[in-house]
């Protein structure tokens, strides 16, 4: 028992390093570069005589915490060539986003995607005043690829795959004739409705309320304990990937996942499976079944005395429990369902920590 507290010690303060690091990471403050152009707080106007290629280059690149930013054109000038897009961070600022080796951006004055060449590629509209381009990059990039895409007034243009840097890609903005102006927005949101989630819970139930008071074979399940840490429960673990069934210890399982990751879970019934028939939660007496022994710790129970009754009934009804990440089925289980079925359960363990719960997801 000492063995994994202080073990489970040894992970906490390895996390809070981690964190305390990241934090410090964050704070630094990158300088924003620009050249032939006014910043005037969120407006950004080119300062050139057109015969010169004005840019703007964000202080900070997109990441997963912020990885979209949009502009919306205040004025065309005297001919619209406003460029949206990302490049390095120590890009030559006499040249377009685009034009360059390692940038990608979306011309307003003709609609054309320019990836690392001075020509473009036809992509999408021409823009004018008025118009919103956005610029962001996919949650879903494979290793080796980085996707990256292209909005115009909250409607997606198209996307392109670039080889993925090893240098962070930065929000740019280029301009060539007078007058031009627009309106810079680097907290923009895409794809989320609220900006209050470090992770969104895609799950299955009826009503909110039963998350807050979960039911595992008939009894309150330990309200200090993790998700498939006790006996009759089974969870995916974001911060490891592993999968808990009736344990403290998990298996590998999937992936680790991040903020705006999309965590699903959801059961497969057999074809026979008959919900009237067998253990019905309604008709069992409740003050007959054994509660869950007393939890010794308020993270880790005494997992030998579990291991000992993890027996499930054989003769319980088998389902498969599936878990997805954005979409894509992680991987499954085949268990025992426990006296009065399974419910939705999320768990947290570290300040900040939240969640967007959406019990009736169209992917279901």
């Amino acid at each position: 028992m000492d063995d994994i507290n202080l073990h489970y010690r040894f992970l906490n303060w390895r996390r809070r390093i981690r964190e305390i690091r990241e934090n410090e990471v964050r704070a630094v403050r990158y300088r924003e570069r620009l050249k032939r152009m006014l910043r005037d707080g969120d407006i950004l106007r080119y300062h050139g005589n057109s015969d010169e290629v004005g840019c703007f280059v964000a202080a900070r690149p997109l990441s997963k915490r912020n990885r979209y930013f949009e502009v919306t054109i205040v004025d065309t000038g005297v001919r619209g060539m406003i460029a949206v897009g990302l490049v390095p961070q120590f890009y030559k600022l006499d040249h377009q986003p685009g034009w360059l080796p390692h940038s990608v951006a979306f011309h307003a004055d003709d609609g054309k995607l320019y990836n690392g060449n001075t020509v473009g590629q036809q992509f999408g509209a021409k823009c004018n005043r008025g118009d919103k381009i956005g610029c962001g990059i996919s949650m879903d990039s494979d290793d080796g690829q980085l996707t990256v895409f292209f909005t115009k007034n909250g409607h997606e243009v198209g996307s392109v795959d670039i080889p993925a840097s090893p240098d962070a890609l930065y929000p740019a903005v280029g301009m060539h004739s007078l007058g031009e102006e627009v309106l810079l927005d680097l907290n923009a949101e895409w794809g989320m409705e609220e900006d209050d989630g470090q992770m969104i819970v895609d799950s299955h139930e009826e009503y909110w309320s039963r998350l807050h008071d979960v039911k595992v074979t008939g009894t309150d399940y330990p309200k200090n304990r993790h998700p498939g840490w006790s006996r009759g429960s089974i969870a995916y673990h974001a911060d490891d990937g592993k999968l808990f069934h009736g344990s403290g210890v998990g298996d590998a399982f999937g992936p680790r996942c991040f903020e705006g990751d999309i965590m699903g879970c959801g059961i497969m019934f057999p074809r026979d499976f008959n919900p009237d028939g067998g253990d019905d939660a309604e008709d069992c007496d409740l003050d007959v079944v054994s509660k869950p022994s007393e939890v010794q710790n308020d993270l880790y129970a005494n997992n030998e005395d579990e291991e000992d009754d993890e027996g499930e009934d054989p003769e319980g009804s088998k389902v498969m429990v599936f878990f997805t990440r954005n979409g894509k089925v992680v991987g499954r289980r085949e268990v025992a369902l426990p006296v009065g079925g399974f419910y939705p359960t999320i768990g947290m363990m570290s300040t900040g920590e939240k969640v967007k719960v959406d019990l009736h997801p169209l992917s279901g």
